[in-house]
């Protein structure tokens, strides 16, 4: 740790993640001579680009228009506007690539590097600050702030640091937000986003590793619903639509105790669509049983067996058979299955926060807190969060992009 004795930083940044290494490596090449020290206090840095996209580290998503862009985000919509106009996805791959880093684009919109290997991402970040001169301090963890004439002095258990500038890029830890309020910045109640739902169904947690290509979910309580792949898990049902799902209803969810009920519309059509086709089907099929029908080829096997058995008829039943009451209860179980949420889990590779520091507090044209000249925030410190797709990654480049632009004019 480097202790006070009159040495000044022109940049402290707290906090070991994709946010602070993306802007140091900013603001070094705007201003080579630039004396940047990052601080983290676990033993480890960039852990979350780590383990981002199952390893392969999810840069960003090929979205090109600001205003489609924001829709992504359940909390910093409005906030978050201006500065992708500034820089934003497209700009995020230019800024990889023109570092030496090849990067692909995937059907659903995904942003991978070409190796598929977060190392690729972690070794240009390091390779573009730590390389270039920018100091590292691992287990130093920020304990309390003050403000002094030339900036701020930030005091740990080993010593203190003399800055002129902050970026406070800590992610959603508990300990940070109390250094936070103590320097009396207003913080919003965190809640955790982008969970898996338990469901309350046996036979259905029995499934687990099935997948549905592009599936449904609602939370008619909450009026809300996301569609996508869905995966069911020993736990309940997960994927795509799951964790878009749970970003938008983060905060009403843990209201609730993650306690509801919800939708699943398993094949993407109305139930009276899923009717007619149920109907037509019973007249070109009449003798088959019903464990042999294949109406609808996206369910797998055992998720067929499970909705018949859901809606009251044996697998052994004869499709002919079937009275006008049966196939509509058959259509309801495909296009609006009810289930029974009762709890969450964490889904471990792309875990975010909602919460964090109020946005009001925040000059977004420079991502500096406006009572507090020279301490900038940027990443999931902030109430930002944004569903599963690299989407989070794409807040926290913006806003250390951002930041370090500002920076860079005031040095």
């Amino acid at each position: 740790m480097e202790r006070d004795s009159g040495f000044l930083w022109d940049l402290v940044v707290v906090g070991g993640g994709a946010a602070g290494f993306f802007c140091a490596a900013n603001l070094l090449e705007q201003h080579p001579d630039a004396r940047i020290l990052i601080v983290e206090s676990s033993q480890k840095i960039l852990s979350k680009v780590k383990i981002s996209g199952g390893g392969r580290c999810n840069v960003t998503h090929a979205c090109w228009e600001p205003k489609e862009l924001v829709l992504n985000y359940p909390r910093g919509k409005k906030e978050l506007l201006g500065p992708f106009h500034r820089f934003a996805c497209g700009d995020t791959m230019e800024w990889f690539s023109n570092r030496g880093v090849e990067l692909k684009i995937e059907e659903d919109g995904r942003v991978f590097p070409i190796s598929d290997s977060s190392q690729t991402i972690i070794d240009c970040l390091i390779k573009h600050t730590l390389d270039k001169g920018i100091r590292l301090n691992l287990g130093c963890k920020i304990t309390a702030i003050k403000t002094w004439e030339e900036g701020y002095i930030l005091e740990s258990k080993t010593g203190m640091l003399s800055t002129k500038n902050v970026l406070w890029a800590t992610g959603g830890t508990e300990s940070s937000y109390k250094v936070l309020a103590d320097l009396g910045v207003q913080l919003d109640p965190r809640f955790p986003s982008l969970f898996s739902m338990n469901i309350a169904d046996a036979k259905l947690k029995k499934m687990s590793g099935l997948a549905v290509p592009n599936a449904e979910v609602g939370i008619p309580r909450l009026k809300l619903n996301a569609s996508g792949p869905l995966l069911i898990t020993h736990w309940g049902i997960s994927g795509p639509a799951v964790l878009k799902l749970s970003a938008f209803g983060a905060e009403k969810l843990a209201e609730i105790g993650y306690q509801t009920e919800i939708t699943i519309n398993w094949v993407g059509l109305l139930v009276e669509e899923i009717l007619e086709m149920l109907e037509d089907d019973q007249k070109q099929y009449p003798k088959m049983k019903l464990a042999k029908l294949r109406c609808f080829p996206v369910l797998p096997k055992r998720l067929w067996s499970y909705l018949v058995f859901k809606a009251g008829l044996d697998e052994e039943a004869i499709f002919g058979s079937l009275a006008p009451k049966h196939l509509k209860k058959l259509a309801e179980e495909l296009g609006k299955c009810e289930l029974r949420m009762d709890g969450k889990t964490t889904y471990k590779e792309e875990f975010v926060t909602g919460g964090g520091i109020h946005l009001r507090e925040i000059n977004f044209k420079t991502m500096e807190l406006k009572k507090l000249p020279g301490f900038y925030a940027c990443g999931e410190v902030l109430n930002i969060d944004g569903v599963t797709g690299g989407f989070n990654f794409q807040n926290a480049w913006t806003g250390a992009f951002i930041a370090a632009e500002a920076m860079a004019n005031d040095l």
